[in-house]
């Protein structure tokens, strides 16, 4: 499977318009219960061509939209895709020393390619996920000590 990966630039002023247009007319298609919706694509010359498409895909393609409509600059990665240790680095915001200690210590798994380590995306999400849910507990248990000792949040 191919993974869709942009330079990672911004969009432009024109396509973030676009991008909410489209993501606006496309999002009332998804009020259906029918597993497929059929869109039509207006080639150059004018003629069009119909494509069935399944809500799933749809759904998919608004929510890309709605990114981009803020703004955003966006990435498709496959569920079952497979990173090296410098790209899942760099989707924790680690350095990548950081995240080979995280894999030598069990903390998240790994499997090796010859030399080289390999980590699913499914378990750099599943660890991202944990150290949030830790952060956001860590956070509220400190502001709850501050509004417990008076230090100006009520």
């Amino acid at each position: 499977m191919t993974v869709f990966s942009p330079a990672r630039q911004l969009p432009t002023a024109e396509e973030v318009a676009l991008a909410k247009e489209s993501s606006r007319a496309l999002s009332v298609y998804l009020q259906t219960r029918a597993e497929t919706q059929q869109v039509e694509i207006l080639a150059e010359g004018g003629a069009t061509k119909p494509v069935r498409v399944p809500v799933t895909a749809l759904r998919m393609l608004v929510d890309i939209l709605t990114e981009i409509g803020e703004g955003n600059s966006v990435s498709i990665i496959p569920i079952h895709a497979e990173f090296t240790t410098q790209e899942a680095a760099d989707m924790l915001n680690v350095s990548r020393p950081f995240l080979v200690q995280l894999l030598e210590r069990g903390e998240i798994p790994f499997h090796k390619v010859g030399a080289h380590r390999r980590v699913r995306y499914q378990d750099v999400v599943s660890y991202k996920e944990k150290i949030d849910a830790e952060r956001s507990k860590a956070l509220d248990a400190l502001a709850k000590q501050a509004q417990e000792l008076n230090m100006g949040y009520e």
